[in-house]
């Protein structure tokens, strides 16, 4: 049984690619740190080899991810976002164009308040991000 090491994690539920987007998302961070998968098998209810869960940290923030079937799979809202806090244009420049690339761009990049640079963007698998710089 996974024991997550951090009391308050983000979970997301995909319909089918949810090992697609956890790969996704530690390639576009390189101190991203892969924790745990566990897949579905014979004796759980899903598509069997689909992650049943999958754990993974983005800067130190623990999210975990999993499938469900698609007819129950809840829809992602941009009412949530996962907010980055970019280190400098470069890495704001790389993100916004890889998470771009098949997503859909709600705003920016534009200049607000003390920000250069913030956009927000809803990914390939409907994941909303907000990357400020």
């Amino acid at each position: 049984m996974y024991k997550p090491e951090k009391s308050v994690s983000t979970f997301l539920t995909f319909s089918g690619d949810a090992e697609e987007a956890m790969a996704f998302y530690l390639s576009q961070f390189p101190e991203a740190v892969e924790k745990s998968k566990v897949y579905i098998g014979e004796e759980n209810r899903g598509e069997t080899g689909k992650l049943l869960n999958g754990t993974f940290e983005l800067r130190g923030q623990s999210f975990m991810v999993m499938d469900m079937e698609k007819e129950y799979a809840p829809a992602f809202s941009w009412a949530a976002s996962i907010l980055v806090n970019c280190t400098d244009e470069a890495e704001f420049d790389r993100l916004f164009a890889s998470f771009a690339d098949g997503g859909s761009v709600m705003m920016g990049p534009e200049a607000i308040g003390p920000f250069k640079k913030v956009t927000w963007i809803t990914d390939k698998f409907g994941v909303t991000w907000q990357f400020v710089w």
